[in-house]
């Protein structure tokens, strides 16, 4: 349901005038998330949404599409000309000293920035600022219903399983034939989600070696993709219920093809488990005294850890993204490395903490989902978090 009224709340507690709302042929998937315009609609002509801080909502719409907001409560105005175009938005902002849109400053933050430069010209012309609304799209784009969290904790259940299935596989099939082929592998991964009911955008991966020193690797197209006595394997697997409110569970674990881990696996594994487990402690003690907390701030807790080992260079990706009905969630992510992420960790949202170091030979994540609860408590989701690197035998 569209509340205007808790938008409102949240535009007085960040500080705006007003959140205006603006599409042009789903150039602004943000914006329809939050207007709730159904998926696959393409707008062929703009339309936007005022929230004033106080006041009903204001609707500025195409006449060949006039319908297009009908759903929603408010005046409505239609335009045919742009000139009536840019009036309509003139009216609705001309009071504002500061208004929210998908925008971000340098686009520091291009997850949010999805309205075109002209738009806020247009708007600034008005006379009224423009911030960017990401820790609106965080509040009320990636905040979990209680049903959602459930959808996503038995997602967890389900990929927590397929690790000792995907390890039992792997001892057998050596044990029996010497090796097992990465798509093998991956291909026993997606019977167990189909076997649950659960999909996935994207095959996970099984890299062994080198192979997993891609953090993107693509299964099976390595110059090795055998897996032998001896091997190291990373599994990464992310995977959600096929239902409106599936939710998705994105973890990854290291093991050994062996009884014996060698000192040199071992011990990139607890740096990277050490710098994990930083994040987790940043998270939960700063929610604990009731803080704010923002994503750059958990990455440089986990980076740091990984910085001061000597491997900095070798973690070449941030410590972690929303998740949500898509892998990559629309929330705040863990990053100051690719992005500056000033935008606050919202309570009710779900995230990964994910460090990893990626050396020729091999590589090694330990990938986390952390929900923080309404009431500041943190929930390390997914089952028990890894403390060694696993013996598949």
């Amino acid at each position: 349901m569209f509340d205007f009224r808790a938008i409102q709340v949240a535009l007085n507690d960040f500080g705006f005038d007003g959140w205006l709302l603006y599409d042009f042929r789903n150039s602004n998937p943000l914006a329809q998330r939050i207007l709730q315009i159904s998926e696959g609609v393409i707008a062929s002509r703009r339309y936007c949404c005022f929230i004033p801080a106080d006041g009903p909502p204001q609707k500025l719409v195409h006449r060949i599409e006039s319908g297009i907001l009908d759903h929603l409560p408010g005046e409505k105005t239609i335009y045919l000309r742009w000139q009536e175009l840019e009036d309509g938005i003139g009216r609705m902002v001309s009071d504002c000293r500061r208004i929210a849109m998908e925008y971000s400053p340098r686009n520091a933050n291009p997850y949010i920035a999805r309205v075109d430069a002209g738009t806020v010209e247009l708007v600034r012309s008005f006379g009224c600022d423009v911030g960017e609304s990401g820790d609106l799209i965080s509040q009320f784009e990636s905040t979990l219903s209680d049903v959602q969290l459930q959808a996503h904790l038995a997602a967890s259940e389900v990929t927590n399983a397929s690790f000792e299935r995907a390890w039992s596989f792997i001892a057998g099939e050596i044990d029996a034939r010497g090796v097992v082929e990465e798509l093998a592998v991956q291909e026993l991964i997606l019977q167990h989600f189909s076997e649950h009911k659960l999909i996935t955008n994207h095959p996970p991966i099984v890299a062994v070696d080198a192979n997993g020193g891609n953090p993107h690797y693509e299964t099976g197209t390595g110059t090795n993709t055998a897996i032998r006595a001896g091997s190291c394997v990373l599994i990464d697997q992310w995977a959600r219920h096929d239902h409106a409110d599936g939710i998705y569970s994105d973890l990854t674990r290291c093991g050994y093809a062996g009884i014996d881990v060698p000192d040199r696996y071992a011990e990139v594994f607890e740096i990277v488990a050490a710098a994990r487990d930083a994040g987790i402690a940043c998270v939960r003690d700063t929610f604990s005294r009731g803080t704010s907390l923002r994503g750059w701030q958990v990455d440089d807790a986990v980076r740091s850890v990984i910085e001061k080992a000597g491997y900095g260079e070798a973690f070449c990706h941030r410590t972690g993204h929303s998740l949500g009905r898509e892998t990559h969630g629309n929330g705040t992510h863990i990053d100051n490395l690719e992005t500056h992420e000033t935008r606050r960790i919202l309570p009710r949202t779900l995230f990964t903490i994910e460090p990893g170091i990626y050396l020729p030979e091999f590589g090694i994540r330990s990938e986390v989902n952390v929900y923080i609860h309404a009431d500041n408590t943190v929930q390390v989701t997914g089952g028990p978090v890894q403390t060694d690197v696993v013996q598949i035998v």
